[in-house]
């Protein structure tokens, strides 16, 4: 089960990490979405910097268990939030996004508390 936990927290770290990359990159499959959801452009660096947090925060939960539960929780919020924004935009297409990066780190919490 150890394994299965860490393995999960990893996929989950690089999925996050990737978002956050692709943020701070401003690459147009991630800022176009957003700017419809009406999302400010002022808001990608604050945006991607919570990512890339809750992405190291997983990785360093692997050895300080309280980091990682701050991160998971982090995460879980953003990620809520993220659908929420995509709701009110009524982008019914675009919810699975968010959730796609959602569902790892909620695995992953799932799997360690029974670590």
């Amino acid at each position: 089960m150890y394994y299965a936990f860490v393995a999960t927290t990893v996929l989950a770290a690089a999925f996050v990490g990737f978002s956050a990359v692709s943020v701070f990159i401003r690459a147009p499959w991630v800022t176009g979405p957003m700017a419809d959801y009406g999302v400010p452009e002022s808001w990608m660096l604050w945006l991607g910097t919570a990512k890339a947090v809750g992405a190291v925060g997983l990785v360093v939960g692997l050895f300080v268990p309280v980091i990682g539960l701050l991160a998971t929780i982090g995460l879980c919020l953003y990620f809520t939030g993220a659908v929420v924004t995509v709701l009110r935009a009524r982008s019914y297409t675009h919810i699975a996004f968010p959730l796609i990066y959602l569902a790892p780190v909620v695995a992953a919490a799932v799997l360690g508390a029974a670590v």
